[in-house]
């Protein structure tokens, strides 16, 4: 090949002059190789390959970026440009995003899927205004308590000590009024917490509870849903605004496509989990349900109006009346 030639094909395959390389760094506390994981690397594919190269998703799984706080605040100062997070994680940016962990509010997935689309678009905005863009939203589902021993209801807790998520200042506050012991730790803490005795429970769901192993240490699970877990990728509006407009919208609708398979992964892999960790010694314990809901709304006043906007918390709480009252024997759920 001559120079000439060369110089011809090296121009051929190099990016059009000016186009600027994008790299967006992503958090998550999602396991390596979990599915979460597992989906979020397909995404950085995907745009990859829609961008022509041009954009590159890097993902930093399993907590390498710390808690869920932490990776907030790296992409307040811009060492990340993204995150999946929980609901709770979203604090430190959004408040309203919390009445939904709120303990008693949401059922399940029915009810979720009923109530959230009646505020999505608020907290679009709100988001936006505070410079992040939303990817996808997805369905974490219900979380469990997982205990070193079994207890039936809330008043058998007392001397139990459960992990209170740094950053989410109703935590404590919730927990103490449903009658338990908050210990603050970050998410990442909770292993080494539970092997210590730190702590001898958490809330998690049952996804999670398999993948990050926190079953082999916490191998009793109450049977009472006691919230509901959503979350979020989020990314720097000028972070996004550096991706060539002509293709945001292929990498947006990529994001949206994989968030609903996670969604259908989520729902998977509620039950599969459960059983997995069964076999695997997990001990799943009766409870007084009607004692555990009374715990939870009695809960509801260290949320609404100090965590959460007060009219935005009524505003979820009136859309899951709306439902409930159209479907009978609804609030039974949970």
């Amino acid at each position: 090949m001559t120079r000439t030639a060369a110089a011809l094909l090296l121009a051929a395959l190099a990016p059009a002059a000016g186009a600027e390389e994008v790299v967006i760094k992503l958090g998550t506390l999602a396991p390596q190789g979990s599915s979460w994981h597992v989906l979020l690397k397909e995404l950085g594919e995907r745009w990859a390959e829609a961008s022509g190269g041009r954009v590159k998703l890097r993902i930093y799984a399993g907590g390498t970026q710390g808690g869920e706080g932490d990776m907030v605040r790296k992409m307040g100062v811009g060492q990340l440009q993204a995150a999946s997070i929980t609901n709770i994680g979203m604090h430190d940016i959004l408040p309203e995003p919390v009445a939904f962990t709120t303990p008693g509010i949401v059922a399940g997935e029915e009810e979720y899927r009923a109530v959230f689309p009646r505020v999505r678009a608020r907290l679009e905005a709100l988001l936006e205004g505070k410079g992040y863009l939303v990817l996808q939203w997805v369905e974490v589902g219900a979380s469990y308590v997982f205990c070193t021993r079994g207890y039936r209801s809330p008043q058998d807790m007392a001397e139990a000590r459960i992990f209170a998520w740094e950053g989410d200042p109703a935590a404590v506050e919730v927990f103490r009024a449903i009658g338990l012991r908050p210990v603050v730790l970050t998410s990442t803490d909770v292993i080494a917490a539970l092997q210590t005795g730190m702590i001898s429970c958490v809330t998690q769901p049952p996804a999670y509870a398999l993948t990050a192993r926190t079953f082999e240490k916490a191998s009793h699970m109450m049977d009472y849903s006691m919230a509901w877990l959503m979350g979020a990728t989020l990314v720097r509006r000028d972070a996004w605004e550096r991706v060539p407009a002509e293709i945001r919208p292929a990498l947006l609708a990529a994001a949206r496509e994989v968030g609903e398979r996670l969604n259908a992964e989520s729902r998977r892999l509620h039950d599969d989990s459960i059983a997995a960790m069964r076999r695997q010694g997990l001990s799943v314990e009766p409870v007084d349900r009607d004692a555990w809901r009374a715990a939870a709304e009695r809960s509801w006043p260290a949320v609404r109006g100090r965590a959460v906007p007060v009219d935005f918390f009524d505003e979820v709480v009136r859309a899951r009346e709306e439902f409930r009252r159209g479907r009978p024997g609804q609030a039974r759920r949970d």
